[in-house]
């Protein structure tokens, strides 16, 4: 298993070095002190789905973490089902930077990579 890589009822995240440092750092910012990473899932978006990346400090019932790299990441168990197998990775270019998924679900993903099919 490739380091980084969680694994909750036979579903794994992987969370890459970089994610962890970039996750760090938003959390050392006073609005985001004692807060994870969530992610998730919701319909919309020009492929079908389109994944959610906000902190928060609140976990709800079907709230599954992931920790690696001394971070944690929530995810929901609906999200999960299709983020299973996913790395979140941080990415810096020259037009941005963002949080990115590289999920080996989706069919088909839109140009931004922020939305995609299954």
């Amino acid at each position: 298993m490739p380091e980084g890589t969680s694994v909750i009822d036979d579903r794994q995240m992987m969370v890459t070095e970089n994610a962890a440092r970039r996750i760090r750092e938003l959390q050392a910012q006073d609005e985001f002190k004692g807060m994870f990473l969530r992610i998730a899932v919701s319909g919309g978006g020009c492929s079908g789905f389109q994944y959610g990346f906000s902190f928060d400090d609140q976990r709800n019932d079907d709230d599954r973490e992931f920790a690696a790299h001394g971070v944690a990441v929530v995810v929901d168990d609906t999200s999960l089902d299709l983020l299973n197998g996913a790395a979140v990775d941080y990415v810096q270019e020259m037009v941005g930077s963002a949080f990115r998924i590289t999920n080996p679900n989706a069919t088909s993903s839109c140009g931004c990579g922020s939305s995609f099919a299954i």
